[in-house]
């Protein structure tokens, strides 16, 4: 006997108890009459005992049968509860978003707009890992992530969100004692601030308007896994970053930081929205993904 239960033959000999009729049952199933008989037969032959007494104009339960009807039918019933359960979580917006963010990130700019998504969505709950580290969204059971990068190829199936702008930055009393780098080998000769989750591995790539390309691998004293914890040293004017828009941006916008090498500019990274493969995202999740598409995408226009 194989190990799970005929629930299929199950779920039919309910529909043909409930309809008194091997022909109705077919018809609701939208399955051949033969094919309904056969899962009957099957079902009878497994559990070794006769369900129906059939005759021409009567089909009756045996005891074996009355026995079972009750819970086959109990077996149906929750069957299709939880695939309509399922289908209405996948068409309306319903149920719990894990979403991991990066840190800095995710407080700044999705923390904020939360509130105005959950007056919009009431039925939808959001669990919000905070973490600068790759997070393995199947492996650790996330919905979704936020990544601020240029995408490696991956199974992930990735939704762009909004560009997200790089900056080379000193503190002006930097560039007043150490000077001013104008070409990125410059940086080489110069303290810089390091960022362990960098996706080039510790090397700050550039290129300038005629195509030429540099990369230089800076040091410094100063290395973090948060981005925001460079934002103290780099206002005192101990060192260089490179930063993205969101955290840098309003530093920049007061003067507190300058950009340099502005003939030169890294690949731009974006905001992108990544889902494990396989199937259509939940309503929960597309809701959620167009929700942060919209907000970033006005944020973005009115920095500039």
């Amino acid at each position: 006997m194989s190990k799970l239960p005929d629930f299929e033959a199950l779920a039919i000999f309910a529909k043909v108890v409930e309809l008194r009729s091997f022909a109705a049952a077919a018809t609701e199933l939208s399955l051949s009459k033969a094919t309904v008989s056969k899962a009957v037969s099957r079902l009878e032959e497994r559990l070794g005992a006769r369900l129906f007494n059939r005759t021409s104009r009567r089909l009756a339960l045996t005891d074996a049968g009355q026995k079972l009807s009750e819970r086959a039918a109990r077996l149906l019933a929750d069957g299709e509860a939880a695939e309509n359960e399922a289908l209405a979580q996948s068409t309306t917006p319903r149920g719990l978003v894990r979403l991991a963010v990066p840190m800095s990130f995710g407080i700044k700019t999705v923390a904020p707009v939360l509130p105005e998504f959950m007056e919009a969505y009431p039925e939808v709950a959001i669990d919000l890992h905070l973490s600068d580290a790759t997070v393995d969204l199947i492996g650790e059971g996330f919905d979704a992530g936020l990544r601020i990068a240029r995408l490696p190829d991956s199974s992930l199936i990735a939704r762009r969100l909004c560009g997200m702008p790089r900056y080379t930055v000193a503190a002006p009393s930097y560039l007043k004692r150490h000077g001013r780098p104008t070409h990125p080998m410059h940086l080489a000769e110069h303290k810089c601030f390091g960022y362990a989750y960098l996706s080039t591995q510790g090397v700050w790539h550039y290129t300038n308007a005629s195509g030429e390309q540099a990369s230089v691998r800076p040091a410094g004293q100063l290395r973090v896994n948060n981005g925001e914890a460079v934002m103290p040293a780099l206002l005192a004017g101990l060192g260089i970053a490179d930063l993205p828009d969101f955290i840098v941006g309003d530093a920049i916008a007061r003067g507190e930081v300058e950009v340099i090498l502005k003939g030169w500019k890294q690949p731009e990274g974006a905001v992108h929205l990544v889902t494990p493969p396989g199937g259509p995202r939940p309503a929960r999740v597309e809701v959620l993904a167009d929700f942060l598409a919209s907000h970033f995408a006005k944020g973005r226009a009115q920095r500039k």
